[in-house]
């Protein structure tokens, strides 16, 4: 019993030794010291490996994007060119696009026909009326390298607009076809601003600046010069197919009226020549081999438009907040 107690006494005394209790703690600190330098080390690395990897994968699609850019030889081939979507400035189907698209095709050595593959339901009368005119100029500087067109889904409005410029157009029997015409729709509010009890205030220079405020009643003499407007782009929209379909235009009061057809339908009233698809029509030209020369962005080119826009919607409503407009 006695050697037990000297025991214990000398336990005790070892846990107070202030030499023993520094050397404790060096130990633990080392040790904390050693894992952070090895955990900084791993951070390090994967950190590392992750740019090298984003770096490796941008490389790749960047290459790989410029090669799809570059066609080589193809001993004779037929171009495809989609006009996808809606025709707006900045869209795929826009003018600038299609315009590139088809300039490429055409001085391609071995492009021995040119195929509009269309699916849209219109747009801007504007970019419709560049690529109308583009292809026209290319028709004409390039004769032994006809263009066509070949309505899938849609080819109405202004996708019909750009189709007529075309040497020949060809649809489906089912593709909706036409809606040669132009429209402008908007809402009118002030009935409902009045019930609400809101105010509308709106300071304007000039009679007709705040033309067709929908929180005002529609004024007469505005909407007669909107109409005469809409009147004049639909002038130059039927003056621009008649050039193109010739006397190939059946004599129907109802083809410039806005409405549209099927494909069988638009084939009896000659706003088509036949219903074929594009590899068949390809096959008939005699080169069926096709290749697609839309344009599409770069990845760094669709990062920077989508950045671009993401400011511009940021500015432009920073911008109108009270402050005037020349729009």
């Amino acid at each position: 019993m006695f050697g037990s107690k000297k025991d214990e006494t000398a336990g005790l005394s070892g846990v107070g030794n202030p030499e023993k209790e520094w050397r404790l703690i060096e130990r633990v600190v080392m040790a904390n010291t050693l894992e952070l330098r090895k955990t900084r080390r791993w951070g390090i690395f994967f950190k590392i490996l992750t740019f090298t990897y984003l770096f490796v994968l941008l490389g790749y699609v960047m290459f790989n994007t410029s090669a799809t850019q570059d066609i080589g030889p193809t001993g004779g081939h037929t171009a495809v060119i989609d006009v996808s979507g809606v025709i707006a400035q900045g869209n795929l189907a826009g003018a600038d696009s299609v315009v590139a698209s088809l300039r490429r095709a055409v001085e391609h050595s071995d492009t021995r026909a040119v195929i509009l593959r269309i699916n849209s339901p219109g747009g801007s009368p504007v970019q419709s009326a560049y690529i109308y005119n583009e292809i026209n100029r290319l028709r004409q500087k390039y004769e032994d390298i006809p263009i066509y067109s070949v309505i899938v889904d849609s080819g109405a409005s202004g996708a019909y607009y750009i189709a007529s410029a075309t040497q020949e157009i060809y649809a489906n029997g089912a593709s909706l076809v036409g809606s040669i015409g132009v429209t402008a729709a908007g809402f009118g509010f002030q009935d409902l601003i009045e019930k609400v009890g809101i105010e509308r205030r709106q300071f304007t220079s000039g009679e007709h600046k705040a033309f067709l405020d929908p929180f005002m009643e529609v004024d007469p003499e505005e909407q007669a010069l909107f109409e005469a407007v809409l009147n004049d782009v639909h002038e130059q929209f039927i003056r621009d197919v008649q050039a193109g379909r010739g006397d190939r235009l059946a004599d129907n009061d109802d083809l410039f009226s806005g409405l549209f057809w099927t494909g069988s339908q638009a084939l009896d009233l000659g706003l088509v020549d036949g219903l074929k698809s594009t590899s068949e029509l390809a096959r008939d030209i005699g080169y069926p081999k096709t290749v697609d020369f839309t344009y599409h962005p770069s990845p760094l080119e669709q990062f920077a438009r989508n950045l671009g826009v993401s400011m511009t919607k940021t500015l432009v409503s920073l911008a109108n907040s009270g402050s005037l407009s020349l729009n």
